[in-house]
């Protein structure tokens, strides 16, 4: 039963085995995502009345706190090996790239203990990071646990994705959009509905056992005036957004590039406590993740100062902080920026601009989806979270305006950026491939390629053997040496070659006139892509599946699964692409 489920889903279309694997997938997600918050949770009760109430804290303890936490996490971190330190976003668009999707277990474990840790003490990041982390650990942990094929571990680990976001910010549908647009950076009919799925499920638990309200709160009979100098304003603060947003995203490429690897990662971690405490001394709205400063703003309880200390504080304390290495998420700081640029452009509007009729909370509401989507450079994901955070489709238009002025300030020359996780992986040598070429590979198992009419038979045999294995008509014929090497011919090459020799008794399949052809393995988890990277670095021109068992056993004819060839590869890329 196992192995049919795995060589349904090599297909690039397996509906309903891939949602009833996100039911799972949603199920675990959203526990791992209630744990993370009830740990949290619990450790901020331990010195806090509120979560995030640190403003409440004596300006010595705001101090020390990010401080120590900044050394524990650090510590933690070195206690991993290098490989198992990668967390957050990037770490899983990496794997997706270069790893097949393969999220190690420990990675995981530091990216749960490690945000805690980070969110706990108040340090300037942001909870949604690590939660996309742990969703699509858990995605990819399960298809590795049931050995699935690797195409299909990128749709289990964006169901992931999907359901912790939704689970952590209480917003379904802006959960699935910020999934396929920021971090597949693909849009897949197949992929929807078990992402929904998986979505559905994981927010229906959180909501269960938790008591979730809105994550912000806006008046619900505020309306956006709609004149044309009112659609101008707005044009003017989507404008500032994508210079500051621009900004956030030079801060942190430079600070990763260029500062954080002159230090040991403890001491980077406690210096960015150390920054956070000094910092928070004047501003202590800036620990924590700051919903409860941007819901004081959208209630209209700031005034212009704050906003702009707040705002400017924010912008420059968390790229440095994540820059330096705390495994924590920069959504949510960068909507409190939002907010705070949003308001203040409001409040200035409003006091320079006689006949502005818009209440600058709205404006904040705005810059914080502005914010989002200059930063992440996804502005669909963004308008879709502005409408599930308020509730009012009249906002609609207005977001639009603001969000893809921002957007088109920061994907213009010449300080152009592409997503700020894009940006980091690029600071690290990467690049996310999104080619045509090579989504429509990996969307497609080798096992869902690969030709089963062959025959496997040893180099030297007599020609009774080849007239009985030409029986059962095959298409290629594995011929493998006393050396264990194989050899992939046509067997119509050898049926000629009896024709032609029919007093031959004994046959030597290296010998006789044939398209001979190098063959090597590839393992059946395999992706159309990952194929094609092996066939061009080989420089061959077939592949045998065959599993790892069979390998190590020495003798790679055992257990042969199929042959693909090059023209198998072209072939299904074609046909996948009507």
């Amino acid at each position: 039963m196992l192995q049919k489920l795995r060589t349904r889903l090599a297909a690039s279309e397996a509906l309903p085995q891939l949602s009833f694997l996100a039911v799972i997938i949603g199920i675990l997600t959203g526990f791992v995502v209630l744990c993370l918050h009830l740990l949290v949770e619990w450790g901020q009760k331990q010195f806090l009345t509120t979560a995030d109430d640190f403003e409440s804290l004596p300006p010595l303890f705001r101090v020390l706190l990010p401080v120590v936490g900044g050394l524990v996490v650090g510590l933690l971190i070195q206690s991993f090996r290098p490989e198992n330190r990668g967390v957050g976003v990037v770490h899983v668009m990496e794997r997706l790239v270069y790893h097949q999707g393969y999220l190690p277990l420990r990675n995981a474990v530091l990216q749960f203990f490690g945000a805690a840790i980070c969110l706990v003490s108040g340090h300037s990041v942001g909870r949604e990071g690590p939660v996309v982390h742990l969703g699509g650990a858990t995605g990819s942990l399960l298809g590795q646990t049931l050995k699935l094929p690797n195409n299909s571990l990128r749709i289990l680990i964006a169901c992931g994705v999907s359901a912790a976001i939704s689970a952590s910010f209480n917003t379904p549908l802006a959960a699935v959009i910020f999934t396929m647009e920021v971090v597949m950076v693909e849009y897949s009919v197949a992929s929807f509905t078990p992402v929904i799925i998986s979505t559905v499920i994981a927010t229906v638990i959180t909501r269960h056992f938790t008591e979730i309200d809105a994550t912000f709160r806006l008046s619900s009979d505020m309306v956006f005036q709609q004149p044309f100098p009112e659609l101008a304003y707005l044009v003017l603060v989507g404008i500032v957004i994508g210079l500051v947003a621009t900004l956030f995203i030079y801060i942190l490429e430079m600070v990763t590039k260029n500062v954080a690897p002159k230090f040991e990662i403890w001491q980077r971690t406690t210096l960015a406590g150390l920054l956070t405490g000094i910092v928070s001394l004047w501003v202590p709205q800036i620990m924590g993740t700051g919903y409860d400063t941007v819901n004081a703003t959208l209630m209209g309880e700031s005034v212009l100062s704050v906003l702009l200390m707040i705002a400017i504080a924010k912008l420059l304390i968390t790229p440095v902080c994540l820059g330096l290495g705390l495994p924590g998420g920069l959504i949510g700081p960068i909507l409190l920026i939002g907010a705070m640029v949003g308001g203040a452009m409001g409040m200035l509007i409003s006091e320079f601009m006689p006949h502005a009729k818009t209440e600058h909370m709205l404006y904040a509401m705005f810059g914080m989806g502005a914010m989002m989507g200059a930063v992440l450079q996804a502005p669909l994901a963004a308008l879709t979270a502005l409408l599930e955070f308020t509730y009012n489709p009249s906002l609609i238009l207005p977001s639009m305006v603001v969000i893809i002025s921002a957007h088109l300030i920061v994907g213009s020359s010449p300080w152009r950026k592409h997503s700020v996780f894009i940006e980091l992986m690029r600071a690290r040598g990467l690049d996310y491939r999104t080619d045509p070429i090579s989504q429509s590979l990996r969307r497609i198992g080798v096992t869902h390629a690969m030709e089963q009419q062959f025959v496997v038979l040893p180099c030297d045999m007599q020609k009774t053997t080849a007239i009985e294995a030409l029986q059962h008509e095959p298409l290629w014929i594995v011929a493998h040496d006393q050396q264990q090497n194989c050899h992939l011919l046509p067997a119509s090459d050898l049926a000629r070659y009896l024709q032609s020799n029919e007093t031959e008794e004994s046959i030597n399949l290296v010998s006789i006139p044939a398209q001979r052809q190098q063959i090597i393995p590839i393992y059946p988890q395999a992706t159309l892509q990952e194929a094609q990277e092996l066939l061009d670095k080989q420089g061959c021109e077939a592949l045998y599946i065959t599993d790892k068992d069979s390998k190590s056993s020495g003798d790679p004819s055992v257990n042969i699964q199929g042959i693909l060839t090059r023209h198998d590869i072209e072939t299904h890329y074609r046909y996948s692409s009507y």
